[in-house]
């Protein structure tokens, strides 16, 4: 293999790599987020805006969704929530002589790091057909050539909505009420690329696709089981919370196919004890291989079947349905196949089971790592007869908790940011305003990028993230994204979506979380639903990077004005005007947002209604909650090949990379890495520090190549490799989905590593 990096950039091509980490946060993490808020902001920017995050009266993290504790501390924020708000509040600008200076072409050959760097979008900008640089352009004329793409489409259906997690719920309500007044269910989201399969797993099983526990339930568990997930870099602040859990006598088991320092020990920078011991949270560590967890739960389900009196009978009896085929199901397993699949020891399982018998109140939480597999669907049904058997949904410091990774995602959802709405829900919406909603599913992402593949839909508009970068198969979503007529973004910075654009493109600055919202009748504030259920204000103190910009809400609404125009009764100009008045119109058709604008005035917001959690009522299709039987399925990997998961560097958040170092895996200054298991690379005969082409094989026959990645001898599971996304988003062929869910199967890609050419 080649030991040189091949040419390309010098920075991120060839990474130093130390020895990993064993603790999270502490000291260094307090330094290096003072380093990043300081260069992006200035000293006293970032104290009088770090003050604010996650407060009462202040903004909501543009970060993560996990919830607030009741008692704040005055730092109420953590390291990469820092970064995301430094980079939200820099004071760094992207005007209009930056576009006359980097044509679209030069921004398309630089890194995602780079172009964020850059700083805030101060003006509407327009790529016109045949151009070649972004030229300023007013918002009357940009809303105008929106209107025009869209009038001059055969059906409504050709138009994609895409949403970001951060989005607002005013902004998401008004953005889902005019795209279905517009006639279309085009409303793709990011949580179809992350959290659908627990949605599509909940729904079915309890009837809510949310988790159903609260923060204070964490207090109160016996056992913690973090699956898939990684807090010390995804979500930092619940390390916090599971150090509580610890102070008050729960035990935490970790599944994982990589060592995670968060979940080793934390160093919690909010106390003097922890910046200098820290808490060990981590009781059993079940280095699981990729797509292993569904055979995992099924067998933990044998067991517990198998063990007298472990088995709620009287929780199954009054409040499930389905038990006797799960059952049945749950008792074939196999101990050999268990073992093959998830890679773990008969010790391994003996010791978590005695912990799991030992619990009676248990949580299981999960992110990506079991929703973004083929059979992601039925691993999270597997999760749910694990707790469904002991009685642990429906009681106090028990339950499920998927993690949603973006602030407001669940928010989006809960606004009706959904294309197979329920007809409940447009019942409701056509009540309250008097139109017929389109009642035909519409496009989720990767429905969304075959239809601009294949020439069927040819408006894109995004309501924030970084499409392109996000999706699976970059090729064929770069290509597709080329087809459309229009594409538009309302984004706070610059991203590699705004260099890969239709025939013509525009860039709509929008404020920022961190910033003041002034409207007609004064000051505004907006609302955001956590991972957890809690609704709470959002309020901005900054002035905005530029008097160019516009509100999420208030960019929906004139575009509402200019596209609908006088067919719409909808009252957008007061919309605009007033957020209140939206939040009135929300309590009158989402359930549990009854007296929205008052309760949300109390400090800490309130808590959405969830049937299962409040009271063991299962709004399911028997009324009970239904245990479920699958067949067990996991990836089985080729001779000479691996396993590829796709995941975060420390120093970034989703496709926002904030810095080039992944501290606590000891990776700097470089993304282009792929680690390894030593053992699985001598077998391959792979020195570390080789570089590698990363080829994944999928049934297609396509070739899909990311080059130039250093290999990194690491202590992952065997047979198992991880590297970093978006870089890696080229391997994930687009049809590469979970079933049910269709969420991208970034978790689980064969691939053969080839040597990289070094001239």
């Amino acid at each position: 293999m080649a030991s040189k990096p091949p040419k390309g950039d010098p920075v991120q091509d060839a990474p130093q790599v130390v020895e990993p980490k064993h603790a999270a946060a502490g000291l260094p993490a307090i330094g290096h987020t003072l380093r990043i808020a300081q260069q992006q902001m200035g000293v006293k920017r970032t104290m009088l805006t770090l003050l604010s995050v996650n407060q009462k009266d202040g903004f909501d993290c543009p970060g993560c969704a996990w919830p607030e504790p009741d008692h704040r501390h005055k730092a109420e924020f953590c390291e990469n929530g820092a970064k995301a708000v430094a980079e939200e509040a820099t004071l760094r600008r992207v005007t209009p002589e930056f576009f006359a200076a980097h044509s679209v072409a030069d921004l398309a050959t630089r890194s995602g790091y780079w172009l964020g760097q850059q700083g805030r979008l101060t003006h509407p900008m327009y790529l016109p057909e045949g151009g070649t640089h972004y030229e300023p352009v007013s918002w009357e004329r940009a809303f105008d050539i929106v209107a025009e793409e869209i009038a001059a489409l055969g059906s409504p259906d050709e138009a994609l909505f895409y949403t970001s997690g951060r989005t607002s719920n005013e902004a998401a309500f008004l953005y889902q009420l005019f795209a279905r007044e517009l006639g279309t269910n085009n409303l793709p989201d990011c949580s179809n690329m992350c959290h659908e399969s627990s949605g599509s797993a909940l729904s079915e099983t309890i009837g809510v696709g949310k988790g159903s526990v609260l923060l204070e339930d964490l207090y109160k568990a016996d056992l913690i089981i973090v699956a898939g997930q990684n807090p010390g870099t995804n979500h930092p602040r619940m390390l916090s919370a599971l150090e509580k859990a610890k102070e008050g006598g729960a035990k935490i088991i970790s599944v994982n196919p990589l060592p995670e320092a968060g979940l080793e020990r934390f160093k919690n920078p909010q106390t003097p004890q922890g910046m200098l011991k820290g808490a060990s949270l981590t009781d059993l560590f079940l280095q699981i291989r990729i797509g292993g967890d569904q055979a995992l739960f099924r067998l933990l389900n044998k067991l517990i079947l198998e063990t007298d009196g472990a088995v709620d009978q009287q929780f199954i009896r009054e409040h499930t349905h389905g038990y006797e085929e799960f059952a049945d199901a749950a008792r074939a397993a196999d101990w050999d196949e268990t073992l093959t699949a998830t890679g773990l020891t008969r010790a391994d399982i003996d010791q978590a089971m005695e912990m799991i018998l030992a619990s009676q109140r248990t949580i299981v939480c999960w992110a990506m790592g079991l929703t973004q597999h083929k059979h992601s669907v039925p691993t999270i049904r597997e999760v749910v007869n694990f707790l469904l058997l002991r009685g642990n949904i429906g009681r106090p410091g028990a339950g499920v908790c998927p993690v949603r990774g973006h602030s407001n995602v669940q928010g989006d959802r809960t606004m009706g940011i959904f294309e197979r709405p329920a007809p409940a829900f447009l019942d409701a919406l056509e009540k309250e305003f008097g139109f017929a909603p389109p009642r035909e599913h519409g496009y989720d992402v990767v429905r969304a990028i075959r239809a601009m593949r294949d020439g069927e839909a040819k408006v894109f508009f995004a309501m924030g993230g970084n499409f392109v970068a996000a999706t699976p198969d970059t090729d064929v979503t770069e290509a597709a994204m080329r087809r459309a007529r229009l594409t538009v973004h309302v984004s706070t910075k610059l991203n590699r979506s705004h260099a890969v654009t239709g025939a013509r493109a525009l860039i709509m600055p929008t404020l920022g979380r961190t910033e003041r919202d002034l409207q007609g009748s004064g000051e505004q504030f907006v609302t955001v639903e956590d991972s957890m259920g809690m609704v709470h204000a959002s309020r901005g103190r900054l002035e905005p990077a530029s008097t160019q910009l516009l509100s999420e809400p208030a960019i929906v609404c004139r575009l509402a004005r200019r596209v609908l125009g006088e067919d719409s009764a909808t009252p957008w100009e007061e919309f605009e005007k007033d957020y209140a008045t939206v939040r009135d119109r929300i309590a009158r058709v989402i359930p549990g947002f009854e007296d929205f604008n008052a309760r949300v005035a109390h400090p800490g917001g309130f808590t959405l209604p969830h049937g299962p959690r409040d009271e063991r009522r299962f709004p399911t299709a028997t009324g009970k909650a239904n245990f479920t039987a699958a067949p067990v399925e996991y990836p089985e990997v080729p001779e000479g090949r691996l396993l590829l998961q796709t995941l975060r560097s420390h120093d970034q958040y989703n496709t926002t990379i904030y810095g080039l170092d992944d501290r606590y895996r000891g990776i700097k200054n470089g993304r282009r890495v792929v680690m390894i298991n030593p053992e699985d690379a001598r077998r391959l005969d792979i020195a570390d520090g080789a570089y590698v082409d990363l080829v994944s094989e999928w049934k297609d026959g396509v070739e899909r190549r990311a080059p130039g990645f250093r290999v990194v001898h690491y202590p992952t599971a065997r047979g198992c490799a991880a590297a970093y996304y978006p870089e890696t988003n080229v391997l994930v062929p687009l049809d590469a989905t979970a079933d049910t869910s269709n969420t991208p199967a970034s978790k689980s890609v064969v691939v053969r590593l080839e040597q990289s050419a070094t001239d």
